[in-house]
């Protein structure tokens, strides 16, 4: 197991060190389950009382949580911040893939850049165009005139289809479909007669996209998700959705076609969006939320109704059936009391 010196990891996050600096660290780990080869974080002081019992080699805190530290300890002004810096320098997540596997079928016309690494059973067809460092997974299918910026790691068996363009640095996890046709039809009489999607998708730097997820291609225009973008695994993005950059899309979100979402938006987990219309900057959509309106000023915004026993729940139920009859009750009383 690869190991760094506590000294080393300090200046690498630009933390000050309190303690052995020799200490040699092998990992991360929660402050429950840490050893002493282990290095682990405090992000919220309310735990602070947990630092006593804690068999962690050294602890990233703040200045003031330092007093109540028994260990080594490195401070710095945003532990989880500073947390997710050093998973980065501690990771041991193995590579897609390495070189280029015998089994995969590259056509000649495609341009493969310096230090590419390709999968077994990769298809990677004409016309495509591969940045160096390049990696894509085994059992991926990379279509015609496709292009993927320098850096850019694609798990296994991801499909992406032609003429997608995905920028450089990128995070694709397994079993993702990006370009496929978006939901068009027009209906003749009862029968559906589909309309090609002409557009595609373009993908900019720095986006992260979790397992599962769907990226439709455009109907006419293009389908644009922004740099420094993250999707979580299994989101549907329709036709024509545009994402401004730096936005964060949870789990299981649905959005319909041609939406526009704003830069630094936060979209909670399993909410549902309508299509054409917008949702300016830094708006912010709780989970579950059901977005059938555009949002104009950036806040907070949630929907539904929050879990309650199946009891209660059914007389809330009751309740939201009978508002119409109360609203219409109501507008009587208060004509009445103004004709009086």
């Amino acid at each position: 197991m690869a190991s760094i010196r506590l000294a080393d990891l300090a200046q690498q996050l630009d933390a000050q060190l309190h303690g052995d600096g020799e200490l040699a660290i092998t990992g991360i780990a929660s402050m429950h389950s840490a050893h002493s080869e282990q290095i682990t974080f405090l992000s919220n002081s309310r735990y602070r009382e947990q630092l006593a019992s804690c068999l962690a080699g050294a602890v990233v805190l703040t200045e003031a949580d330092l007093p109540f530290c028994q260990s080594a300890a490195l401070v710095v002004k945003n532990p989880y911040l500073t947390y997710a810096r050093m998973a980065q320098i501690l990771d041991t997540t193995p590579a897609p893939a390495q070189d280029i596997a015998p089994s995969a079928v590259i056509s000649p016309e495609a341009k493969i850049g310096q230090g590419v690494s390709v999968g077994a059973n990769a298809v990677i067809e004409s016309g495509v165009e591969l940045g160096d460092g390049v990696i894509i997974g085994a059992g991926c299918f990379i279509g015609k005139n496709a292009k993927i910026g320098a850096g850019t790691r694609i798990w296994a068996n991801v499909s992406i289809y032609h003429r997608v363009e995905i920028g450089q640095k990128c995070l694709i996890q397994s079993g993702t479909v990006i370009g496929a046709d978006g939901f068009g039809y027009a209906n003749d009489r009862g029968n559906w007669v589909k309309i090609p999607q002409l557009g595609t998708v373009i993908i900019g730097d720095s986006v992260e996209i979790g397992a599962c997820t769907t990226i439709d291609r455009g109907a006419l225009d293009d389908t644009q998700i922004g740099n420094g973008v993250i999707i979580d695994n299994q989101c549907q993005i329709a036709h024509n959705v545009v994402i401004g950059d730096n936005t964060a899309v949870a789990g299981g979100v649905i959005m319909a076609g041609s939406l526009k979402i704003g830069r630094y938006c936060q979209i909670g987990g399993a909410s549902v969006i309508n299509g054409h219309m917008e949702i300016c900057d830094k708006a912010v959509v709780t989970g579950m939320g059901m977005v059938m309106r555009p949002i104009t000023e950036p806040g907070v915004y949630s929907s539904g109704i929050p879990l309650q026993l199946n009891k209660a729940w059914r007389k809330t139920a009751a309740l939201v059936m009978n508002i119409d009859e109360m609203n219409k009750r109501l507008k009587a009383v208060e004509r009445k009391i103004e004709e009086d």
